[in-house]
């Protein structure tokens, strides 16, 4: 018999038959498995949303009825028809009455790695087919960074898809600098499935090549390399300062490459007046950037003089953008890899993102895979992705985004498809209050998630086990025909299914399905990468061909990867698409645009919350919101493994240990974190492999806040700040967060995340 195989965002895994049924396995081809992606088969079974499901306000009565209920009533099962009557009703009215930019199109792109069944795409042209929709831009994980760095260098899709491949970085870099580490439980992920993850094997073979290492972070262990390293514990939010003290000692001893400066970059002379303080009077040298960032000015002057003496490559987490002025400290790294020269050399340079997902580093060929069409969308109205509840909120209200100015729409209506805010968004109890402000809720899901239980209406959808598709992402070795591995639960249909459904009671139905089932889109979408697919050098086989192996090897790379060579080769004939065509340290557009916020060039930007701030007298701890090791974002929280990195049923916090003795905590004692935003309840986990004064909360607990505001799980963004990292790119900044932590001594209140909630029978008497 054929193997089958199934993708995930955190991996390939085996399809093995069993007497007892199904069971998955590691990926033969990967040479470090993720192990998420083994128990959610079993979790697949759990907390399901089995049949459409109403809230009781809304059957009783009617449409939009109580919004303030939202999560403290219980639902009532309802059959296809009637639950289908119900949700085209109301997008039907607020349409007529407000047209479509009332509709807000909520998804968030990790649903499922299957190219077809990705509930973004499906969302997004369901609602185009009926005439559009509020969308949002960008994303939390890259608000800043997206928005700035086509302003810079180039887009960050593009970027990433060509960082330079771990074995030219074996053989060439003998400095690797990076700031925030190189986390390898976040690049267990890669958007549209991980094949073969290399993060483990590509740092050690360069520790073993004789690479030296340099952590900039407040966490010894977001960098892994099977060696020892050197870790320099920063003060979260000040990397930019650190690294125009770098910069500072690079000019001042003439070890910056100015040739480099001067043929491949704009608007070096204007940064170095600033650099110098030729206009505030204040140089950004050494001593004043220790001042800040914690690190001694000896050990920042002897980093930089190191840099330029050696084939350097310096990277950045995601992390460091996810925080006010985030945009900062990626311009600052290109700035600084500017200065050095080394740009489009093999193993030189900067990466945006090393660890961040398994697409940095990869070098398999490169070439679009299948993607559906999602439309054309009327409407013209949009967010930056971490602006939500300031939509809700604020209609009307005035936001600039990318040096323009636009209003926030009037949503009557939100439907969400993929993806679970109620752990993405910031502040979690004012999104709460915001989210009840609107009429109507629609939510497609196969778990009763904190967004489910926060609708009016839930639609039971599949999971990726339960339905077939095709599995490809960017520079991955192996394209993967999905098969389903065990049949729907209950009554749960796919997302294509249910927005058919609704498309057919708006009048859309042709315009959304094309006449076309699922196999013929997997067909249509597969044969359509085929001709792109070619033009690499990759002869995919037809359709048939394909669905019946399983799996199809895409092949070797045709050469090495060096981001940025071609531009550094010639310049002129491969331009970057910045205005000037170069790498702009100063930007004029930006400059133009005339935020205090966000400058021209790279700046040194206090945070508002920081620990070098006043408000650090009231709560002394930064706290840090990292990616889970066991699961990706929110999903499959409720699996055995989340569940058994718990502590007293709730996620652990890193803790120094002096921060701790200071408090009377212990190991594993649960503790209370707390700001005046909100709390949650942790477990407290002590190590010196994070800096005094830091707290680390990783995020994905399902919101479970309590009748007296008390989040009981976890879940740090109960506590974290929800404003805009800028003028320019309203980015989240999850990452600018002082709290305190307390020993908790009352009887702990239970953890509810994982209880279905009340479902009820029907009042038929009405």
């Amino acid at each position: 018999m054929t193997k089958r195989y199934t993708s995930t965002h955190w991996g390939i895994y085996e399809v093995l038959q069993a007497s007892e049924g199904p069971r998955l396995a590691p990926f033969f081809a990967d040479p470090d498995p993720s192990p998420i992606g083994l128990g959610m088969l079993e979790a697949s079974h759990e907390l399901r949303v089995a049949r459409p499901s109403v809230r009781r306000s809304v059957l009783e009565a009617g449409l939009g009825a109580h919004p303030e209920r939202r999560g403290n009533e219980p639902f009532v099962e309802v059959d296809w028809d009637t639950g289908l009557d119900l949700a085209a009703s109301a997008l039907r009215e607020v349409i007529r009455r407000g047209g479509n930019e009332a509709v807000f199109g909520g998804s968030y792109g990790w649903s499922s790695a299957g190219r077809f069944h990705h509930a973004q795409s499906q969302v997004h042209r369901f609602l185009n087919s009926i005439g559009g929709y509020v969308r949002h831009v960008d994303s939390y994980s890259l608000g800043a960074a997206r928005v700035v760095m086509p302003h810079i260098v180039a887009g960050m899709d593009e970027l990433m898809a060509q960082h330079t491949s771990w074995d030219v970085l074996r053989a060439h870099t003998r400095l690797f600098i990076t700031f925030g580490g190189v986390p390898r439980k976040n690049a267990q992920v890669n958007p549209g499935g991980a094949a073969e993850h290399r993060v483990r094997a590509g740092l050690a073979a360069m520790a073993e090549a004789g690479t030296r290492f340099v952590n900039i972070s407040p966490v010894a262990s977001d960098l892994d390399t099977g060696r020892e390293f050197t870790w320099l514990p920063v003060r979260p939010n000040t990397d930019t300062a650190l690294m125009l003290g770098m910069a500072h000692t690079l000019a001042t001893e003439n070890l910056h490459d100015r040739s480099f400066l001067e043929r491949y970059c704009a608007g070096y002379a204007h940064f170095e007046r600033y650099l110098l303080g030729a206009d505030d009077g204040q140089p950004k040298h050494a001593d004043w950037a220790a001042g800040i960032c914690g690190v001694p000015a000896a050990t920042i002057r002897q980093l930089a003089r190191d840099a330029a003496a050696a084939r350097t490559m310096l990277n950045i987490s995601w992390s460091l953008q996810r925080s006010d002025h985030g945009e900062q400290p990626f311009w600052m790294l290109v700035t600084l890899a500017a200065m050095l020269g080394q740009i489009g050399l093999p193993g030189g340079g900067f990466g945006v993102g090393y660890g961040a997902s398994n697409l940095m580093g990869m070098d398999h060929p490169r070439f679009s895979g299948p993607t559906l069409p999602q439309g054309q969308n009327a409407v013209r109205a949009f967010i930056p992705v971490a602006r939500l509840a300031d939509m809700l909120e604020n209609p009307g209200g005035a936001f600039t985004y990318n040096g323009s100015t636009h209003r926030y729409p009037a949503i009557e209506l939100i439907y969400w498809a993929g993806g679970n805010p109620f752990h993405h968004h910031q502040d979690l109890q004012r999104l709460a209050a915001a989210w009840r402000r609107v009429p109507h809720v629609i939510v497609n899901e196969p778990f009763w998630t904190p967004t489910a239980r926060m609708a009016d209406i839930v639609f039971p959808a599949t999971t990726t086990l339960e339905r077939e598709d095709i599995g490809f992402a960017t520079r991955e070795r192996y394209m993967i025909a999905m098969h389903p591995v065990q049949p729907p639960h209950a009554e749960a249909r796919d997302d294509y299914a249910i927005f058919t459904g609704l498309a057919e009671r708006l009048g859309a139905g042709a315009a959304f399905t094309e006449g076309r089932s699922v196999r013929d889109w997997l067909r249509h979408l597969y044969d359509d990468c085929r001709p792109r697919a070619a033009r690499v050098g990759v002869e995919l086989p037809e359709f048939d061909s394909f669905f019946a192996a399983g799996i199809f090897d895409i092949g070797e790379r045709a050469r090495p990867v060096v981001m940025l060579e071609d531009f550094r080769r010639d310049p002129a004939a491969h331009p970057l698409r910045t205005p000037s065509g170069r790498i702009e340290i100063h930007s004029e557009r930006v400059a133009g645009f005339g935020y205090a916020d966000c400058p021209g060039h790279p700046v040194w930007l206090a945070p508002e919350e920081w620990l070098g701030s006043a408000k650090a007298e009231r709560y002394p701890l930064h706290m840090l919101s990292d990616q889970p090791h066991t699961k990706l974002h929110s999903q499959y929280d409720h699996a055995r493994l989340s569940r058994e990195n718990r502590i007293h049923g709730r996620e652990p916090i890193l803790m120094h240990p002096a921060d701790a003795a200071a408090r009377g905590i212990g190991e594993h004692d649960l503790v209370r974190v707390h700001n005046a935003r909100g709390s949650t309840l942790a477990a407290a986990v002590l190590s010196e492999r994070i800096a005094r004064g830091v707290v680390k909360l990783s995020t994905g607990a399902w919101y479970d806040p309590g009748p007296d505001g008390l989040e009981k799980h976890g879940n740090p963004n109960a506590l974290t700040l929800d404003r805009g990292a800028s003028s320019l790119s309203q980015g989240c900044i999850a990452q600018t967060c002082l709290v305190d932590v307390e020993r908790w001594t009352g009887q702990a209140p239970p953890v509810t995340a994982f209880d279905m909630p009340d479902i009820v029978a029907r009042n038929t008497s009405r």
